[in-house]
């Protein structure tokens, strides 16, 4: 206790004699000083000067105080000239003075590093900050939070501080952090932010990209609310970015934007041949109509036919029992000759009417298998690219527009359906091409036929002279006997033909019907597919330019980000210069209980002596 007693009382003789001592050594260095600027005034350079900007704000973001600590970087001691709307300037390096003449500053600097703070008022920064508590839903006055339970949210909005310099909000990242207390806080909830354990507390972080507004929600439970203030940084946004290896990303964009332009000229060859087989399928169902015109009118004409060929067939019969019986009646009235003089000819038209027809059928058989041929050719052409889903995936986060690519998928599935359908509809495509043929050759062998028995009931009728019989009763017995067993036999005949073409003409309604209904396919298949080409024309049009296009967006994404040319420029003048940073240091006051408010009265009630002595010996 002596011993302290001894301290103090050397202390406080050197407390009685310091002043008067510092007032003479500060006098005789301002005399030294300034006698030597008079004989030999020098003039400091310095090689950088940066300044960091303080600022405290209310915990609504109200601004409140603001100063700048100014740093220079002094190459040449002496005299150095700096700008700035100061309420008042302090120098944190040494004793010298600073002189301050309206927005002029002028102090004399030694060679090193040189700090000197400048105080401002009604200063505004280049950002808008407002502070928002809500408290259960309710906004609350952040004064009245202290204590506090519930669910609490704090939101920060930033904007542009309209009437200050643009480059620190056009260049400047904004980091805005929150430090919450674990155990008065719980189930925090920042969305876009990164959080991070500092002991018991939740540090919370928040980026506000330059040129950007921006809108920052913290929620959680709170017990007996307090929290620290908010501390805002504001830095050059000067991260650097490396284009990214574009080879193997376009090298994939060339690749699908190549099956892409096959896929638009396959299906370009599909439009072509579905063009081309709609063309001959209408022509098909012309040719088919005609046809079944024909068809049902020798079905029409097979009845009278049956009917004059029985009347025939009938009255030969007669005429053979009644001369085998030897009670023929030589006046023959009962027989219509010229009917059976008029049947080889009929016989003749029917056999040339089928002959049309066959070469009706071959030309629909050629038509049909040239557009047959060609739509086979068409949907060979379509590429069979097995394209993912992840190759799909990958071009919808390339930047193309989304419609396109729709487009592309649309006309990928149905590329890909339209194959597969063609292939499972071919075996009845190659049994339509088969069917033609055979009809058409089926009808000509008809025609063959009836035009033999034309010729040779003809002979047979022409070697009949009727005349004759009552002279040659036993030639006209014989021959009559034959006539009517031929004839019976050509009946028969022509019975089982009128069945075929009645068999024919019904089973060829089916197919006529058939045949309509794949005309009216095809023209809606070319319709189609007319639509689809448009698509894949237009998508092949619009992505045909997407590896270049992919490396512009990126190009102008990075630049976008790129400050590389950004030039710091000094936050209190124009008029300064050789600028290497500017920062800014912002903070709101902490909400807490009234205990620092109580602490600072005591303080302030205590004497100069008892402060002293708690200074050293508390």
């Amino acid at each position: 206790m002596m011993r302290k007693k001894q301290i103090l009382l050397v202390f406080l003789a050197a407390v009685l004699v310091l002043p008067s001592f510092l007032v003479s050594a500060a006098t005789s260095e301002t005399i030294s000083t300034t006698a030597s600027e008079e004989n030999n005034p020098a003039s400091g350079t310095f090689t950088s000067k940066d300044e960091v900007v303080y600022a405290a704000l209310s915990p609504n973001g109200i601004m409140e105080e603001i100063y700048v600590v100014n740093i220079f970087e002094v190459l040449e001691p002496g005299t150095i000239i700096d700008y700035g709307n100061y309420t008042s300037v302090k120098n944190l390096t040494n004793l010298s003075t600073i002189e301050q003449s309206g927005n002029k500053i002028e102090l004399d600097a030694p060679e090193g590093k040189f700090f000197y703070q400048g105080n401002m008022k009604n200063e505004r920064l280049p950002w808008n900050f407002a502070i928002s508590y809500y408290l259960d839903g309710e906004e609350i006055d952040p004064a009245s939070l202290p204590g506090k339970d519930g669910h609490v949210q704090i939101k920060i909005e930033t904007t542009a501080n309209e009437g200050v310099e643009t480059t620190f909000y056009e260049n400047y990242l904004l980091q805005i952090s929150l430090t919450l207390d674990t155990d008065l806080f719980r189930n925090i909830e920042a969305e876009d932010a990164s959080m991070a354990n500092a002991g018991k507390n939740k540090q919370i972080t928040f980026t506000g990209m330059p040129e950007e507004d921006g809108e920052f929600v913290v929620e959680a439970d709170v017990t007996e609310f307090e929290m620290k203030g908010i501390e805002i940084a504001a830095v050059p946004y000067n991260m650097s970015f490396d284009g990214p290896d574009m080879d193997d990303m376009t090298g994939d964009m060339e690749s699908l934007t190549d099956a892409i332009r096959q896929i638009n000229e396959g299906v370009f060859d599909l439009n072509n041949g579905v063009i081309d087989l709609n063309s001959g399928v209408f022509e098909l169902r012309n040719g088919s109509a005609e046809f079944q015109g024909g068809m049902t009118e020798i079905n029409d004409a097979s009845t009278e036919l049956i009917d004059g060929s029985a009347m025939i067939n009938e009255a030969l019969a007669t005429i053979n029992e009644a001369v085998g019986e030897n009670t023929i009646d030589f006046d023959f009235e009962i027989i219509d000759m010229s009917e059976l003089e008029q049947l080889p000819n009929s016989l003749s038209q029917l056999a040339n009417g089928i002959d049309e027809t066959a070469d009706v059928l071959a030309s629909i058989h050629e038509t049909y298998s040239e557009a047959y041929a060609s739509l086979d050719e068409a949907m060979q052409n379509i590429p069979e690219y097995d394209i993912s889903d992840e190759d799909i995936e990958r071009l919808y986060e390339s930047g193309v527009d989304e419609e396109i690519i729709d487009q592309l998928v649309e006309t990928y599935h149905a590329a890909r359906q339209a194959s597969g359908t063609y292939d499972r509809l071919k075996e009845g495509l190659d049994t339509v091409d088969t069917r033609l043929g055979e009809m058409a050759a089926s009808s000509k062998q008809v025609s063959e036929i009836l035009k033999v028995v034309s010729v040779e009931l003809e002979s047979a009728l022409e070697d009949m002279d009727l005349a004759d019989i009552t002279d040659s009763f036993t030639q006209l017995e014989e021959g009559m006997a034959e006539l009517s067993s031929s004839y019976n036999e050509f009946h028969n005949g022509l019975l089982s033909y009128t069945n075929g073409v009645a068999e024919l003409s019904n089973g060829y309604n089916e197919l006529h019907s058939g045949i309509v209904q794949l005309s009216n396919g095809t023209d809606e298949l070319e319709s189609g597919v007319g639509e689809l080409y448009d698509g894949t024309n237009e998508l092949y049009e619009s992505t045909n330019r997407l590896p270049d296009q992919m490396k512009e967006e990126i190009d102008k994404m990075i630049a976008e980000f790129d400050r590389s040319d950004f030039e710091p420029v000094s936050f209190v003048s124009a008029d300064n210069n050789e600028i290497n940073s500017v920062q800014f240091v912002i903070r709101t006051e902490n909400i807490s209980m009234d205990e620092a408010e109580e602490t600072t009265e005591e303080e302030e009630e205590k004497s100069f002596w008892q402060k002293l002595w708690d200074l050293f010996f508390g």
